[in-house]
């Protein structure tokens, strides 16, 4: 192998290994989900899950937006729990 081929060689190794890398710095910076922000929103989402509480290893609290209601869900071993009233309001009352 002479010089001439072992440097182009050299070169095309370091480019592709510059392009790779640039592609990693770009995928960091914007982030995996950088297409979906050039993609038109389609619909407003009807369901939202606002927060969660876990109470023990079996059981958790949601608060769940729908429709612009808001539901407490008391999950728990494999079912849903009801329960009464709203979130921020007192259900004995």
């Amino acid at each position: 192998m002479e010089l001439p081929e072992f440097l182009r060689a050299v070169f095309a190794l370091a480019l592709t290994l510059g392009l790779v890398g640039l592609g990693a710095v770009a995928l960091r910076r914007f982030g995996p989900d950088a297409l979906a922000r050039f993609v038109p929103m389609k619909k407003e989402r009807r369901l939202a899950v606002v927060e969660t509480l876990i109470l023990d290893p079996s059981r958790r609290l949601v608060v769940v937006s729908f429709d612009g209601e808001e539901k407490l869900l008391l999950l728990g071993e494999g079912q849903v729990l009801p329960t009464e009233g709203k979130p921020g309001t007192d259900a004995h009352a």
